[in-house]
């Protein structure tokens, strides 16, 4: 055992000793209590899952707060965030005020929750100090406590005082409390009334002022706003004074809870209004206040991290235990690299959970930024290939108590991060080989800063996110230059724009190319090693630069040209038979690499089509082939099912349904048939049932290269029409050798397999396909049709989100009313986008459509009590006869006829008739949308313009950039996107006839 691991023990023993409750348990409980208590780790005092209950029913059995369960980081309907990043999100719209009286959130007066959030991209981005310090995270939760209009500061502050100091024993001399100390150009005052509040529990010393960028709270440029304070807690029980340390982003002194007093809204003017209802918002990190109560210097060292970081160091093999060095004692970066890991891999398993997925855009984006750090900080310590996905389950095993969600997905989120994992192993070792280089190159020019077009080439070409190329530049004491890189993305950006969707842009060869091949004496490729899978040795014989359309004898990664390679024999597969062609490496032992991105066949010979990634490679030079044999083993399952689907569709339609092409690639298989009519819905599931019972089957495949001649006598042989066959054909079976069919070319046996002639990659055993999912069938042309369906892990994760999907109907069976309503949507939006068996699919639209029949019949009774609704406001409204106009606000949703019959029956039974009204309606259930009606009197003499007066509204509600109603006089409609600022709606409307 090293000097580090004994340390690392003894440490861990010691904060064991610390934190264990002994004096609890010496004393006599009731059983019901110790029963209670069983549920922690008995070993600490404050175990995490006790920290967040003990919060939890503090407020919601003491304080009577409605206990609401977290929403997902992936926000719903609010396009403004990429993720979660607060407890109150899910409570915008109350202070927006954007509910109706009809909506739940409109009774809720208090509220408790822990939320998961995520700050990474954004306004809010922790991302780039995750690692180097102990207190940054990606995801976290945020324990918090609302009131809405009910109580304020004074109660607010008692509440956290007794929990914090009567209920988690903290101690109140190692307190802080800060408030806002006003701002004079702004002429808000100071918040006297916190600060009298807080020195009833801590003394004046330790009630700090602070400005309004750590204690004043906005949500945006306008809207609701207001003072905060924020409680810090000292970590070193020392007696010492470290008012000077608050504020002051010091490890030791640390805010812990942040109480929001939400008492003003911000105009667009920049001025501050006082609310009618004032609110309160409070947050505290559950992470921090766990270390707290288990008295440990880091967010890290508590129990909600620990058996990651010890998962971690098993999956890695890392000799070296997490230590808990930062900064310049983490001499081998290892500490930082564990933090990181343990991060990000909590931040991705709750990311995709909840319907995030690595891709190029947006959230989705930064999910593809986090885990290839992750997967690249892992392999520093050590980490192989497929550690990662693999440190989801201690993460759920963690978590999945408080959030369930989590192990109903565990599967698929493992298999996504995987994919993810597995698509950036193909380039990482080279790219750091690459950087490597780079900094080695600057090193000797006496430089330190990696440029632009060095920082694009490692993302376009390895996939290395910016910030994780910063973050390695910063590991070799380096920078970036950032401006250069976003000039070189835009470049490249808009070169892919115009190549559009084609993979890689090669120059077309023709006869000038191949008679320099054959004057130069090069050979055509040995392909027979393509299906060995395995690496070969080979010579590159020819080197072709599409860019100058020449041949060369080198290229090298400076050149950054697309060039084609020939090699004297390969072990790469060339795009053919409906088969993409392989990717992979062409390397020495020298450093230097050629990327694979594309081969095609060019008259006998294989064309590698690529960059030169690192250092050069040169004609006449040893490498050897390296295949991408994971993406080729993502294509094999749809090759071999593909063939199986040609025999299932013929035993299904008969001998006359014939292939007119396909496409297999990693993600899918493609078949084109041809057929008089549509398969109809009992053959749809023949079809599927057929493909899944031979891989059920675990059939052997087989190949065997024969003469066509007589390959072309077995009876049950299928083959493309019209197709011309060389003298040699490769046969492919599945469940029956090729020379007992040889054997027995007449036998009926024979039709009981899949016969086929085809070079194509293929799997050893039906059963490694693992399933198949039929997912759609549709016309392509008169009397060819085109099957798309999924095998492997795509099928798996189809099989998963079909799962959700039906769960999520079996919830919604049980909504009604407006909770279904509100639902439909999504469900109907889901069904059309979801990628999952065609059966189950066209049953859940019938499910769906049962649903909406049901929708129907809500709206309906919906549409009568609306319009008793604006009938019974109308009849009761007072006006004077002085008045020109009248508006107000009845929320019917967009239900615009129940809004005319309003109006119809206030001038039905007003005398008043020299008056215009003005009827809005807020529908948050819509999107947030707004309606408004205008109309005066059809018989009166009234001044006003409808359509003046509500195009004087139309800055407010985000309506029609070129709305033609503001020329209609007597009568007036408009819809809106935006409902927030109602309040500024109304009282611009009644203020109009008065402008």
């Amino acid at each position: 055992m090293s000097i580090d691991q004994a340390i690392s023990i003894l440490n861990r023993t010691i904060q064991w000793v610390q934190n264990y409750d002994f004096a609890s348990q010496a004393q006599q409980q009731p059983q019901s209590q110790r029963i209670e208590e069983q549920k922690y780790d008995s070993t600490l005092k404050w175990p995490a899952d006790k920290v967040r209950d003990t919060f939890i029913n503090y407020f919601s059995q003491k304080c009577q707060h409605q206990f609401m369960k977290s929403s997902p980081v992936v926000p719903v309907d609010d396009p403004t965030l990429l993720f979660t990043n607060a407890g109150m999100n899910q409570f915008k719209p109350i202070f927006l005020g954007q509910l109706t009286d009809d909506d739940p959130l409109s009774k809720l007066r208090r509220a408790c929750n822990s939320q998961k959030c995520i700050r990474a991209g954004g306004k809010h981005n922790d991302l780039d100090d995750v690692g180097k310090d102990t207190y940054h995270h990606t995801f976290f939760e945020m324990l918090g406590n609302w009131s809405f209009g009910d109580y304020f500061k004074k109660e607010a502050i008692e509440m956290a005082w007794d929990l914090l100091v009567n209920v988690y024993g903290l101690q109140p001399s190692r307190m802080y409390a800060t408030y806002f100390g006003g701002n004079a150009s702004t002429g808000l005052e100071p918040d006297e009334e916190a600060r009298q509040l807080w020195l009833q529990y801590l003394p004046e010393s330790r009630v700090l002022p602070f400005d309004m960028k750590d204690n004043f709270w906005e949500m945006g440029e306008t809207g609701p706003c207001g003072p905060c304070t924020e409680i810090h807690y000292d970590r070193l029980d020392t007696g010492r004074d470290a008012s000077a340390l608050v504020n002051m982003d010091d490890a030791s002194v640390i805010e812990i809870w942040n109480l929001v007093f939400i008492q003003f809204n911000r105009n667009d003017d920049g001025s501050l209004q006082l609310l009618p209802n004032k609110h309160v918002d409070t947050g505290m990190g559950f992470e921090r206040i766990t270390s707290i109560l288990q008295d440990v210097d880091s967010n890290y060292d508590t129990d909600v991290f620990l058996p990651i970081l010890d998962e971690i160091q098993r999956k890695t093999k890392c000799a070296t235990p997490y230590q808990g060095k930062v900064g310049g004692d983490d001499v081998t970066g290892f500490d930082m690299a564990y933090r990181v890991v343990a991060d990000h891999i909590r931040t991705l398993t709750f990311a995709v959970t909840d319907g995030a997925a690595p891709g190029n855009q947006g959230r989705d984006h930064v999910v593809r930024r986090i885990c290839r750090r992750g997967v690249r900080f892992g392999k520093k310590l050590g980490g192989e290939i497929g550690f990662f996905k693999d440190l989801v389950d201690v993460v759920i095993t963690q978590m999945s108590g408080f959030f369930p969600e989590l192990a109903k997905k565990q599967e698929i989120v493992k298999s996504i991060i995987e994919k993810e994992e597995r698509l950036f192993s193909r380039t990482l070792n080279n790219g750091e080989k690459r950087f490597k280089f780079e900094v080695d190159r600057l090193r000797q020019q006496g430089k330190a800063e990696i440029d632009g077009r060095v920082a694009c080439t490692l993302y376009t070409t390895f996939g290395f996110p910016i910030d994780l190329t910063v973050l390695m530049a910063e590991e070799q004491g380096m920078t970036v230059n950032l401006d250069a890189y976003h000039a070189e993305m835009q470049k490249e950006q808009e070169k892919s724009a115009k190549r559009g969707n084609d993979r890689v842009e090669f120059a077309t060869l023709g006869d000038n190319e191949r008679v320099y091949l054959q004057n130069h004496n090069v050979q055509e490729t040995d392909d027979s090693f393509k299906y060995n899978w395995r690496d070969i040795e080979c010579n590159v014989v020819a080197i072709f630069d599409s860019n100058r359309r020449t041949f060369v004898t080198s290229a090298s990664a400076d050149d950054n040209a697309l060039i084609g390679v020939v090699l004297d024999r390969t072990a790469f597969y060339a795009e053919s038979g409906g088969q993409v062609g392989d990717i992979g490496y062409i390397e020495n032992g020298q450093d230097d690499a050629f990327k694979v991105e594309a081969v095609q066949e060019f008259g006998g010979y294989a064309i590698h089509i690529g960059q030169v990634t690192n250092g050069q490679i040169a004609c006449q030079q040893r490498y050897t082939a390296k295949v991408d044999f994971e993406y080729r083993g993502d294509i094999a399952p749809n090759h071999t099912m593909t063939h199986v689907l040609n025999f299932a569709l013929r035993k299904v339609l008969g001998t006359e349904c014939h292939q007119k092409g396909s496409l297999v690639d990693a993600e899918r298989l493609r078949f084109d048939y041809s057929t008089s009519e549509p398969l109809n819905l009992a053959q749809i599931q023949a079809v599927s049932h057929e493909c899944n019972r031979i891989i059920a089957s675990s059939l052997n495949v087989f190949t065997d290269v024969i003469e066509y001649d007589r390959a072309a006598q077995i009876n049950a042989l299928r083959a493309m029409f019209g197709e011309r066959y060389p003298k040699f054909v490769r046969v492919v079976t599945i469940g029956i050798e090729p020379k007992i069919a040889l054997s027995k070319p007449d036998s009926t046996e024979n039709f009981k397999y899949s016969i086929e002639l085809c070079g194509g990659t293929h799997l050893r055993n039906t059963s490694e396909a693992r399933q198949f999912v039929f997912l759609t069938d549709d016309a392509l042309s008169a009397g060819i049709r085109r099957i798309v369906a999924l095998t492997g892990k795509g099928a798996q994760r189809a099989t998963q989100d079909a799962n959700d999907l039906l769960d999520e109907f079996k919830t919604a069976e049980q909504l009604k009313d407006n909770d279904l309503s509100l639902q439909l949507p999504s469900l109907s939006f889901k069904v059309d986008q979801a990628k999952i068996d065609a059966v189950l699919k066209l049953k859940l639209r019938e499910q769906l459509k049962t649903l909406k029949d049901r929708d129907r019949v809500y709206q309906k009774q919906l549409s009568v009590q609306r319009k008793e609704k604006v009938l019974r406001v109308i009849k009761g409204l007072q006006v004077e006869s002085s008045q020109q106009c009248v508006a107000l606000r009845i929320d019917v949703g967009l239900d615009k006829k129940a809004m005319k019959e309003g109006i119809k029956q206030f001038f039905k039974h007003n005398p008043h008739k020299n008056m215009a009204i003005m009827l809005m309606s807020c529908s948050p259930n819509d999107k947030n949308k707004i309606i408004i009606l205008a109309e005066k009197h059809p018989k009166g003499s009234c001044g006003m313009h409808c359509g003046q007066w509500l195009l004087s509204l139309l800055p407010f509600i985000d309506g029609p950039k070129e709305w033609k109603g503001d020329k209609n006089e007597k009568k007036a409609e408009v819809q809106g996107l935006d409902m927030s600022k109602i309040s500024q709606v109304l009282e611009s409307a009644n203020q109009f006839n008065t402008k």
